[in-house]
């Protein structure tokens, strides 16, 4: 019985030491890799409400396919079980949402498509936001429809003819 006992303390001493390791140790390039993961994912959703701010909807369909790259490639990491599974789940809608942008030429449907992405690249954000940058929720104050921006400046991508800096910052990351 004490044999047990010495061999359970001293696995799990080791296990406990290992994972201690683990933790302690990350590597600077994989830490550097994951923020340029995140950055790329970040700079391809604002790449596409830029060209949507412009109307091109041949270049909004390019910012769709990397971004749904992006995306795939993307791994969250010090997720619960219960985190990582919603976390997984909203990832997939966002690249479904992001394909059917990139299925359509017509801006209007487009737009339209990226008001519900939008909102859930937002419940994502904080996973995706490279340390060092801001991210700002913004809103359009006539239809309620958000975006998120890298700056506070107000752009709207929805209606950039005629209410082009129409709307508010409504919160930041």
């Amino acid at each position: 019985m004490k044999k047990i006992a010495v061999i359970a303390f001293i696995f799990l001493s080791t296990l406990a030491q290992a994972q201690l390791t683990s933790k302690e140790e990350v590597a600077p390039e994989l830490v550097e890799k994951r923020e340029a993961q995140k950055k790329e994912i970040t700079n391809n959703y604002l790449a596409l409400k830029n060209n949507l701010l412009v109307s091109d909807s041949l270049a909004v369909v390019k910012s769709a396919a990397l971004l749904q790259q992006s995306l795939k490639n993307f791994r969250f990491k010090k997720l619960n079980l219960e985190q990582m599974n919603d976390a997984t789940t909203k990832r997939k809608e966002i690249i479904n949402l992001v394909a059917e942008v990139e299925a359509t030429k017509n801006i209007n449907k487009q737009r339209k498509i990226f008001e519900v992405l939008s909102v859930k690249f937002w419940d994502l954000a904080p996973k995706f936001k490279v340390a060092d940058n801001t991210l700002y929720l913004q809103v359009c104050p006539m239809t309620n429809a958000v975006w998120v921006s890298d700056s506070k400046e107000i752009k709207n991508p929805y209606y950039p003819k005629n209410m082009l800096t129409c709307g508010a910052v409504k919160a930041s990351l």
